[in-house]
């Protein structure tokens, strides 16, 4: 099956190599002749474990093809998924610029029955606005080609992305037409030999679950951290009080744990577009407000402790992050929590010391020297006053005391992600601080 995917970025990339790996013959088109270029070097622009790997052996299989020509592969390919990339607009909303430049493309160049199927994130009402590009470009040709749209929207987690695509533990499609239905169920049959887990539903309702999805994982966050900031103040133990509720079946385990705040890509864009679409139909999502004003407060929590600890008295301190980017196994810093506190650390007059295994040259790339970026964990703690934990990489976990109590100037130990044990950490010497206890 030929199909082609508009956009190379995180979500275009990883889907076009899945498919690719399942045997689909897939182009990936983009505008940025500098990212084709490097990608046919087999040079990938993003981190994803083991999709550096997946690409080359796809390209060497000629199953995987990277263009900046859409209308060159449109006559080959029965599927067009549009991936690109619906960043905010000043009030929150998404912008659909780019989606509705691949719906004008795409109409402007089909020559057949083809399905233009939205991968990126959008809101409800996007496809119909999508369809009404393609006629628009048609009617402007005077052509009667007959075209579908659908709806599929992507569920990845960065680090995970590969497995999540492999495995789906649901595929959701929205579509009008049972003919493009057949055309999504053939594509996807290779995912589901272990059961099916399709789920086709109208165009509207696929684009409002992905929002709903993010959104309701996004509340339970940061639930958990005003949950948290409570347990401080009572005296509870959030561990405790976390287990004791991902005990409910009906609560569950996941998307339970404190911490200092969710960044990346989905989430804060998603909570704002779905307050935006609300707004725009006459509704007031407030508990999503709430959601988002949590989540801020909650990226500033680790400056807060340390300001506390100090006194206030944070001039010419050295402080150390450990972890950039806004989760493990990913060199993403959108809306991390790291770049909130840098920006606080700095206004106080701290010297910042950080290390991360991945995002050193993404958090270059976007802050410059305003840091001191040093080329392991134990190097950026060497005569630090503070060591703040802010991504919990597996490569933190069990950190040698012995040598991180001889070399800090003071043995502070900030615990972002709850990761290390109170109790032992202060019969080493240390003072510790966490998240909810």
């Amino acid at each position: 099956m030929n199909i082609a995917i508009v956009g190379t970025g995180y979500v275009g990339l990883v889907s076009g190599t899945c498919f690719a790996e399942m045997g689909a013959d897939v182009t990936c088109v983009d505008v940025n002749q500098e990212k084709i270029d490097s990608l046919l070097k087999g040079i990938v622009p993003i981190y994803e474990p083991g999709l550096d790997e997946m690409v080359k052996r796809n390209v060497t299989a000629c199953r995987l093809h990277f263009t900046t020509d859409l209308k060159s592969c449109l006559d080959s390919v029965e599927v067009v998924f549009s991936a690109v990339g619906t960043p905010p607009d000043e009030d929150g909303s998404a912008d659909l610029q780019y989606v509705l430049a691949v719906a004008r493309e795409f109409g402007a160049n089909i020559n057949k029955y083809t399905v233009l199927v939205t991968k990126s994130t959008v809101p409800v009402g996007t496809a119909m606005k999508v369809k009404a590009a393609v006629q628009e470009e048609l009617d402007r040709r005077s052509e009667k080609i007959e075209f579908d749209v659908a709806s599929n929207p992507e569920f990845l987690k960065e680090g995970a992305a590969i497995s999540d695509f492999m495995t789906p533990d649901r595929v959701v499609v929205g579509t009008e037409s049972e003919r493009a239905q057949k055309i999504m169920s053939r594509l996807y049959k290779p995912f589901m030999l272990s059961g099916e887990r399709m789920i086709f539903t109208d165009i509207p309702s696929a684009e409002m679950i992905k929002y709903a999805a993010n959104s309701m994982l996004a509340t339970r966050i940061s639930f958990m951290n005003d949950i948290a900031n409570l347990c401080e103040k009572v005296g509870a133990d959030v561990n405790m009080v976390r287990k004791g509720i991902g005990s409910d079946t009906r609560i569950g385990k996941k998307f339970l744990y404190p911490g200092c705040g969710y960044g990346g890509s989905c989430f804060p864009k998603d909570v704002k577009a779905l307050i935006k679409t609300a707004e725009k139909s006459g509704y007031d999502m407030k508990v999503l407000r709430a959601v988002e004003e949590v989540n801020e407060r909650q990226k500033s929590i680790l400056f807060d402790k340390l300001a506390q600890h100090y006194a206030g008295n944070l001039k010419g301190k050295t402080v150390t992050l450990w972890g950039l980017a806004f989760k493990p196994e990913t060199d993403d810093m959108r809306e991390a929590p790291a770049l909130v506190l840098i920006d606080r650390l700095a206004v106080a007059g701290c010297t910042v010391k950080v290390y991360d295994p991945i995002a050193m040259q993404e958090c270059r790339r976007r802050i410059g020297d305003k840091v001191i970026y040093c080329y392991d964990m134990y190097e950026a703690a060497l005569d630090s006053d503070a060591l703040l934990l802010v991504t919990e990489w597996k490569q933190f976990r069990l950190p040698s005391w012995a040598v991180l109590k001889k070399t800090m100037n003071t043995p502070l130990v900030i615990d972002g992600r709850n990761i290390y044990d109170r109790k032992d950490l202060l019969e080493m010497g240390f003072a510790y601080m966490c998240i909810g206890k």
